[in-house]
């Protein structure tokens, strides 16, 4: 894997975990409820990105991801191809997010998490800055087959700037992941 391609993943963890862990293996239960890393899924999707607009400039795109968390929250991650700022990256975050059908998964946005590399750093990935906001995604395609087709989104904040995004995949399966965290009590393990 190239070493841009890994950094890039690592950015990508951070704004979804808030902080740096590696989902692809259980996690080690901490000892307080904020040590603890949020996410419960992660989904990489392959494709491009046929717009990605941040108050009306347009951006090519690296990657879009999806993260959900055990509380419900979720964001639409998408790592921009800033020649500028290697660590510009936005998430169209919400909760309540539903399958209205088979194939289709909307969420309502309220905020978006804004990284770049002028941010503060934990553990050398930059953390992003949550700014309320409104819009709505949509998602058509559904994660237990692997596949998703698209991604819709389109928010704007409480400073009057808007955000864009319409990806396509490129009918590549999705990489899904769940984060499961190893408990000393089996009885509290909720993947049992």
């Amino acid at each position: 894997m190239p070493l841009h391609f890994s950094r890039l993943i690592a950015v990508l963890l951070g704004l979804g975990l808030g902080a740096p862990c590696l989902a692809q293996q259980p996690l080690a239960a901490a000892s307080t409820p904020e040590e603890r890393p949020d996410i419960d899924l992660y989904a990489l999707m392959s494709g491009s990105c046929r717009t990605v607009k941040v108050d009306g400039r347009e951006y090519p795109c690296r990657t879009v991801a999806f993260f959900h968390s055990e509380k419900g929250r979720a964001h639409f991650t998408v790592a921009l191809d800033d020649p500028a700022d290697d660590s510009h990256i936005i998430a169209f975050s919400g909760v309540n997010g539903r399958r209205s059908i088979q194939n289709v998964y909307e969420l309502p946005i309220d905020r978006m998490l804004l990284n770049s590399k002028h941010r503060p750093k934990v553990d050398g990935i930059p953390v992003p800055a949550a700014q309320s906001s409104s819009g709505f995604c949509r998602q058509v395609g559904n994660f237990a087959m692997l596949r998703v087709t698209s991604v819709t989104c389109s928010a704007k904040d409480d400073t009057g700037r808007a955000y864009e995004l319409q990806f396509v995949s490129d009918g590549t399966p999705i990489t899904l992941r769940r984060v499961r965290q190893t408990m000393t009590n089996a009885a509290h393990d909720p993947y049992q």
